[in-house]
């Protein structure tokens, strides 16, 4: 569905994992950052973000003095990032009309005043792909606007919802204002995992 008449593109299915799936896709999640642990990155200027990340597949977007790119390796450890699970690849294949599978998932960890601000994502090589994004754990307060500028919008995506950017809201200006903590008990300590899908070749 398209929940906002105003930015066509930008597709959303609440509740599209139920509960099995969603705990069974969070320990497949946890196995991998196993291998490749979460980390702090910190932006080009050297702020750290608020959130902890890390990446499945065989590229990983990274973020330091160095600036934006993705990369195969995990920038702590030097080793190759985990496969996507299967679970996530036919969710893209099910809901994105893309004939390339992703090749990055960016894993983000929201707890506590965790947020992003907003932005676009734009260091992919062809623009076109979609950007597709399950939520897990507690609400987050979701904040969107067109790529031009203007009015933003503001969705709450709870655990299990699924959404898209796609065509002419590919480059939609978007970002987490703030969880609401406690919403979810899926995630051990509590918080929010997102996982963001892409085509970054």
């Amino acid at each position: 569905m398209e929940p906002f008449p105003d930015l066509p593109g930008f597709l959303y299915w609440p509740g599209r994992l139920d509960e099995p799936a969603r705990i069974a896709l969070l320990a497949e999640v946890e196995a991998a950052l196993a291998i490749a642990p979460l980390y702090r990155p910190a932006t080009s200027g050297g702020k750290p973000f608020s959130v902890q990340m890390s990446n499945l597949g065989p590229l990983g977007w990274v973020s330091d003095r160095a600036g934006y790119r993705y990369q195969p390796t995990h920038p702590a450890t030097g080793a190759p990032w985990p496969a996507i699970p299967p679970r996530l690849t036919d969710l893209w294949s099910t809901l994105c009309d893309w004939p390339a599978p992703p090749d990055a998932c960016l894993v983000n960890l929201y707890r506590d005043a965790a947020r992003m601000g907003l932005h676009q994502d734009r260091d992919e090589a062809d623009l076109g792909a979609p950007v597709l994004s399950v939520s897990l754990g507690d609400t987050a307060v979701f904040r969107i606007g067109p790529a031009a500028g203007g009015p933003t919008r503001s969705l709450r995506l709870a655990s299990g919802d699924v959404c898209a950017l796609t065509g002419p809201a590919r480059l939609a200006r978007h970002g987490i204002d703030r969880l609401l903590a406690g919403s979810s008990q899926l995630i051990p300590g509590g918080g929010r995992i997102n996982l963001t899908l892409r085509r970054a070749t």
